[in-house]
């Protein structure tokens, strides 16, 4: 991954620019993160995988 930084006056990292293609990916893995801690707050039965990937994928693409 290649980074850029912006720094203050001082010299201090403020922000950070990488390639759009490794954001996209990092907000991704946020997504299945959120997913999984969502998942693990609820009390329910365990869901079948297929039916999780399903849910899943429904979420990434804004349908559910």
């Amino acid at each position: 991954m290649r980074t850029q930084y912006i720094t203050d006056t001082t010299g201090k990292k403020a922000s950070v620019i990488l390639p759009i293609k490794d954001y996209e990916k990092i907000m991704n893995e946020l997504e299945d993160i959120k997913a999984y801690d969502r998942a693990k707050a609820r009390k329910s039965e365990p869901v079948p995988f297929e039916q999780a990937v399903k849910e899943i994928e429904l979420l990434r693409n804004g349908r559910l």
